[in-house]
């Protein structure tokens, strides 16, 4: 059984899902010493509550030497994942302009920003260091193959993380160490997939990315779920009842045998 449709979260939900999971990214900021030559720098960040960057960061360090003489940047961020190839995964480019936190806001940056880096804790203190935030011009996020696009400011700001973001990392390990049959199941049914083999990539609230091993190679699909599920025990449901489902369906001679 096919399924007509495969609905994804915006681009603007999938940005900030990436922002959220995410702890580290590359910072390219504009050479003080080669003027206006791009410069990259491995950059932990933390986030506010509008999905903003925020960065501790040394006063001696070339990066902020140079958005000090100007403050435009960009951050880039990129999905951990199971694909083989990289361009396969999530990344987001995130373009904007970075400046010291104000006073006011300074408490719940540093906050977040130590929640997320407790290591931090050791220098934080430090006199040379000091907070920065990233004000968002406008990003760019890809999803994958054939998934890309530019995200207003505005929607980027609006959008929350998915529900699952933080769970998604377990449920794909264990739905692939425990019950790759059901995997095959599902993809057989739900996407009519002739699959020999599949492996789950991608997890959110709406539904999941498989990669299938067929007879004569391989295919990525994209199967929604029967219900939107936005916790623990939605999620197990879903994958349960969907399991069941594909399992009646299908002709006993076309079951996978689990392995």
């Amino acid at each position: 059984m096919a399924q007509e449709e495969s609905p994804r979260s915006s681009l603007a939900e999938q940005a900030r899902t990436l922002m959220h999971v995410g702890r580290v990214g590359m910072l390219s900021t504009l050479s003080e010493r080669h003027p206006d030559w791009p410069f990259g720098s491995v950059m932990p960040y933390g986030l506010d509550d509008e999905g903003r960057p925020t960065f501790l960061i040394s006063a001696l360090a070339m990066h902020t030497r140079n958005l000090q003489r100007d403050p435009r940047a960009s951050l880039l961020v990129a999905e951990e994942s199971a694909h083989e190839d990289p361009l396969g995964s999530a990344r987001l480019t995130l373009l904007g302009s970075v400046a010291e936190v104000p006073d006011p806001d300074m408490a719940a940056v540093r906050r977040g920003y130590l929640k997320r880096h407790p290591q931090s804790e050791m220098w934080v203190d430090f006199g040379d260091f000091a907070f920065y935030r990233m004000d968002i011009t406008e990003p760019y996020y890809v999803g994958g193959f054939g998934v890309m696009g530019w995200v207003t400011a505005d929607d980027y700001r609006t959008a929350a993380p998915d529900p699952l973001a933080d769970l998604a990392p377990s449920v794909i390990e264990h739905m692939n160490n425990h019950h790759a049959d059901a995997l095959v199941l599902m993809a057989r049914h739900f996407a009519d997939c002739a699959a020999e083999l599949v492996t789950m990539t991608r997890l959110d609230r709406l539904g999941c990315d498989l990669q299938a091993v067929l007879k004569d190679g391989e295919q990525g699909l994209r199967v929604t779920f029967i219900r939107p599920a936005t916790n623990a025990n939605g999620i197990r449901k879903v994958l349960t009842e969907m399991t069941q489902q594909a399992r009646a369906a299908l002709d006993p001679g076309d079951k996978p045998v689990s392995p």
